[in-house]
């Protein structure tokens, strides 16, 4: 617990639809990648803390899945990752695009639920046609409701990033910090390690595969200079296995190589990894397996 009796921490929590570009603020403002980043919508499944310390600050950042429509026992559960993060929030930050409109009855039952301040974002400025159109659009939000600010930005460039830090540390409440100081994020090391598989099964394939896919660490022993672990990759269908095994097991090597990769670089050590494809039907529609899966 902190002694300084101006210490600030809070919870910074950034939402909005699939594919706005959470998890490249989310990584922007930690300054680490903890958030799983591909072009297609919905790949942030489970929510995710970053923590940056400060000498008298703490910020809790929170990316969470994005607000949709459910249409599988999943979506419920994402949904519901959304909803507890908006209770919770000091500070909310609602993220949409330029181009969006606005979809009141996916966003006033969300805005009706939060107590802390909200920031509007509006994400993707460098796609605006021209500065009348962004200026419509803030005029537009303004309308929609009375946010504490509202703030363009371009998430990918850092655009404007510096201005979302200043006012999340002015809406702060004074509070000790709630986690270590140098801790980076709630999630374990094998939770790392599976969203960096699943970050390449998205990078890899298309249409339905990435998302009928999870992937569970069922293994990870550290050792002084390796660490060896093994992977389940669960499909719901036959059909799937084949295409993400590919031929003679060409696609399952290339991701292997490629998460491989990215984890020696991310945990700081050589990797020795095994990865085995299991069908598990309608696995996204199950309680059961969800809970088993940690969601």
């Amino acid at each position: 617990m902190s002694e300084n009796p101006t210490h600030k921490s809070g919870f910074v929590n950034i939402i909005g639809k699939p594919n706005v570009g959470k998890s490249t603020l989310m990584n922007k403002l930690v300054g680490e990648n903890v958030s799983i980043i591909t072009s297609k919508a919905q790949t942030t499944r489970h929510r995710i803390l970053g923590l940056l310390n400060g000498e008298d600050f703490q910020i809790v950042y929170s990316d969470t899945p994005g607000i949709l429509k459910p249409q599988y026992q999943l979506h419920k559960s994402m949904m519901q990752s959304v909803r507890l993060s908006v209770e919770d929030a000091d500070v909310l930050l609602l993220m949409v695009e330029v181009g969006e409109k606005i979809d009141r009855e996916l966003l006033d039952p969300i805005l009706r639920k939060t107590e802390g301040k909200i920031i509007l974002l509006i994400n993707k400025i460098d796609l605006a046609k021209n500065d009348q159109q962004l200026e419509d659009k803030i005029s537009m939000w303004k309308e929609y409701h009375a946010f504490d600010a509202i703030i363009p930005i371009s998430a990918l460039k850092g655009k404007h990033i510096d201005l979302v830090f200043e006012l999340i540390l002015n809406h702060l409440p004074v509070h000790p910090p709630y986690y270590p100081k140098d801790q980076l994020t709630d999630k374990p090391e094998r939770f790392f390690a599976s969203e960096i598989i699943r970050e390449k099964i998205f990078q890899t394939y298309k249409q339905e595969v990435p998302y009928s896919t999870e992937v569970v660490i069922s293994e990870f022993k550290e050792e002084e200079t390796i660490i060896r672990m093994r992977a389940e990759i669960y499909v719901e269908r036959n059909s799937q296995k084949g295409i993400l095994i590919g031929k003679k097991g060409a696609g399952l090597k290339k991701i292997g190589t490629e998460a491989r990769k990215d984890m020696e670089a991310f945990f700081g050590k050589q990797v020795f990894l095994e990865q085995y494809v299991k069908v598990e039907k309608d696995w996204r529609r199950k309680k059961n397996k969800l809970s088993q899966f940690g969601y």
